[in-house]
């Protein structure tokens, strides 16, 4: 065995609603929408279901019926596995951890073959129910919970400070948004495809200050399978891949926000995953030729950008305003269209910054193709980025 990690296949649901709500006649059941996803992604992958050594599962969300999702789904499945079955939780990190769990099984010689895949329903639970199960992930419930702090009211702070620090504007920051809708507008399993203008960006209604209704991400569901395999697996199906080139991990002993003053929106878990990420690479940040990010909101989106070395600091947003990381710009960035636009499965979000590497570095990304796409850069967040998953990806063909 090489024990170096590939992907060689993926599949996708559209993202978008497909919860029922519980009293409905009807239920689109989450372990059939999943079956179907493994099926497919294995076809995609050139392998045969018997190959199959390891399946990591992101944990699905606690509105799902079914409980010990992924022992169940083997047994649905009907597959044997000598490597290993779990489920993994890492509040928005879910899905990058579990991709780290089906590489690791690989990488330590346990399976030749795994699956990294799950699926998040929760567009049909109550706002309210859902809300309440937010605000008490956001920091201490003894503390921050009562005051009603959400994760979107820490990202509007730090957009509030960005825009003040960097004399930059909301104009700046909503030009985000506009290129991700347009970037989703080429993609079929985006969310939201609809064209949008700056103009129509800024007369949404706030949500949080200065963060508007298209600044923000939807709820929506989603699911997604991805087929991992050691490099030797991976040449002799004959069929182009990406390889895992580095990989980047840091988490800052924060609790989604850190009470220790710091600087806010420097991002330094994305700082120090990306200078790991890169090193073992053997590249550099301006060697990437596009890049999909965990950015919730468009400031996300600017200070990881930053973060990474795709822009200078205090220059993430301008870049964004001047097309830079539009299609045909220096540096595309969510080329899928980003949680605003494509769509934000909470769970299962990082699983689809794969899916969309996957499709550019086999050049199959159509409308959205960067051209000569070669090295990529996914990355995936805990909290207000006090933890980062930075993986470096590489075409083989």
């Amino acid at each position: 065995m090489s024990q170096t990690v590939t992907i060689l296949g993926a599949a996708a649901l559209r993202v978008g609603k497909w919860q029922a709500a519980p009293d409905a006649p009807t239920q689109k059941l989450e372990h059939e929408v999943l079956a179907d996803l493994v099926i497919e992604a294995m076809q995609d992958a050139g392998l045969d279901r018997r190959e199959i050594g390891s399946l990591t599962f992101s944990l699905p969300r606690p509105y799902t019926q079914q409980k010990y999702f992924g022992t169940f789904m083997a047994n649905y499945l009907r597959l044997p596995c000598a490597g290993s079955v779990s489920e993994i939780m890492g509040n928005g990190m879910t899905a990058g951890l579990a991709f780290e769990g089906a590489s690791n099984d690989i990488r330590l010689g346990r399976s030749r073959v795994a699956l990294a895949l799950g699926v998040n329903f929760e567009t049909a639970i109550s706002a309210t129910e859902h809300m309440m199960s937010s605000m008490r992930t956001t920091g201490d419930v003894d503390f921050h919970t009562p005051f009603g702090f959400t994760p979107i009211s820490w990202y509007a702070m730090d957009a509030a400070r960005y825009i003040h620090e960097f004399k930059s504007s909301r104009e700046e920051l909503a030009s985000v948004a506009v290129k991700n809708r347009f970037h989703a507008s080429l993609n079929p399993i985006a969310q939201f495809r609809k064209l949008i203008s700056l103009e129509d960006v800024l007369a949404q209604p706030l949500i949080v200050e200065p963060l508007g209704l298209y600044e923000v991400p939807p709820r929506s569901d989603g699911a997604v399978c991805l087929v991992l395999a050691d490099e030797d697996v991976a040449r002799a199906v004959g069929r182009p891949y990406v390889r895992i080139k580095g990989r980047g991990f840091f988490h800052e002993g924060a609790h989604q926000i850190n009470e220790v003053p710091n600087d806010m929106i420097a991002l330094v878990a994305a700082q120090t995953a990306g200078r790991t990420a890169f090193a073992e690479a053997g590249v550099s940040p301006d060697e990437i030729d596009l890049a999909e990010v965990y950015a919730p909101c468009t400031i996300v989106e600017v200070l990881v950008s930053e973060a990474l070395g795709f822009a200078p600091r205090g220059r993430g947003a301008g870049m964004a305003r001047d097309g830079e990381t539009t299609l045909g710009g220096r540096i595309p960035i969510c080329t899928s269209g980003g949680l605003q636009s494509r769509g934000h499965p909470a769970y299962v979000t990082p699983f689809y910054s794969f899916v969309e590497i996957l499709d550019q570095l086999r050049h199959r990304a159509d409308e959205r193709q960067v051209a000569n796409a070669r090295l990529a850069l996914t990355c995936a967040e805990l909290g207000n980025y006090n933890a980062a998953l930075v993986h470096v990806l590489e075409a083989v063909h």
